[in-house]
C-alpha cells in the first residue's frame, strides 16, 4: 500500500485485529518458530520511530540449548531465597508507592490469574512456582532479551517501548503470541554474564515468543482496559 493512500477497510481491520488480539500468554506450545520469521518480525519492528533515528534497541534471540542454559541459571538462583535476595533490579519498573487506580488494576490481574490457576491468596509456594515459569519463558520456543546502551536517556526508553509493541503486533500478524516480561530484570547480572553483554549495556526486559497453547487455562485471561472517557480529554475551545 502506498503510504499516502487511504487504507482499505480490510487493511484497517487487519491492523486493528493484530493490536486488539494481543495479550500476554503464559503457556506456549513447543512448535518451533523459523529463524526467518523471527528476523522478519524484528525487521518490521525496527520501523518504530526513535528520536533522530537513534534506534536504541539491541536484541538477543535465544532458542534451544542457549535458552535452556539461561533459564537453568536463573531458576537455580530464584529457588534459593538467599541468592535470590542478592539480586536486585537495576531500574525501578514499578512505583515505590502505589495509589488508585493503578494498585487496583495490578491486584485484579494478579488475583484473576491465580484464580484461573486455582491458587489461593495464602498459597505462597504455588505463586512462587508460577512466577518461576517466567524464567522458562512459559515454555515458548523463543526467548528475547532486550538491552540498551547506558548512555541513552529517558527518550530512548520511550522509543524502545514502541519497538517492543511493534514486535508484539507483528507477531500477531503471523499467528504468534508473546509475553513481555519485566520479571527478568531482577537477574540482570546473570543475564549479562550468560549473554556476554558489554559493560555499557543495560537489560530492559525479556519476552516470550511462540504459538500459544489454546488449551491452557491461563491463556484465557484477557485484562480489562479503561474506556477512552476515563483517560482522554478533548480540548476544542
Amino acid at each position: 500500500m502506498n503510504k499516502f493512500e487511504k487504507p482499505s477497510p480490510e487493511a484497517r481491520a487487519a491492523v486493528d485485529a493484530a493490536i486488539t488480539s494481543r495479550h500476554s500468554m503464559r503457556a506456549f506450545l513447543p512448535t518451533e518458530v523459523p529463524r526467518e520469521t523471527i528476523e522478519e518480525i524484528l525487521q518490521i519492528a525496527a520501523r518504530a520511530p526513535s528520536g533522530t533515528n537513534t534506534q536504541p534497541w539491541q536484541v538477543h534471540v535465544l532458542t534451544g540449548q542457549a535458552k535452556e542454559r539461561l533459564s537453568d541459571r536463573i531458576i537455580k538462583a530464584h529457588a534459593d531465597p538467599v541468592e535470590a535476595a542478592s539480586h536486585r533490579e537495576e531500574y525501578a519498573y514499578y512505583p515505590s508507592q502505589w495509589a488508585s487506580p493503578y494498585i487496583d488494576r495490578r491486584r485484579k490481574v494478579g488475583w484473576d490469574l491465580y484464580g484461573l490457576l486455582g491458587l489461593g491468596k495464602t498459597d505462597r509456594e504455588g505463586m512462587h512456582k508460577q512466577h518461576a515459569r517466567n524464567y522458562r519463558f512459559f515454555d515458548a520456543p523463543v526467548g528475547l532479551m532486550f538491552s540498551i546502551d547506558r548512555l541513552m536517556q529517558q527518550g530512548s526508553w520511550l522509543d524502545y517501548g514502541m519497538f517492543l509493541q511493534n514486535i508484539m503486533v507483528a507477531a500477531r500478524a503471523r499467528g504468534l503470541h508473546t509475553c513481555p516480561q519485566a520479571a527478568f530484570t531482577q537477574f540482570h547480572r546473570l543475564i549479562a554474564d550468560e549473554l556476554q553483554f558489554g559493560p555499557e549495556q543495560m537489560l530492559v526486559c525479556g519476552m516470550a515468543l511462540g504459538f500459544a497453547d489454546p488449551l491452557a487455562i491461563e491463556n484465557s485471561l484477557v485484562t480489562d482496559r479503561a474506556p477512552v472517557t476515563e483517560f482522554a480529554r478533548f480540548h476544542q475551545d
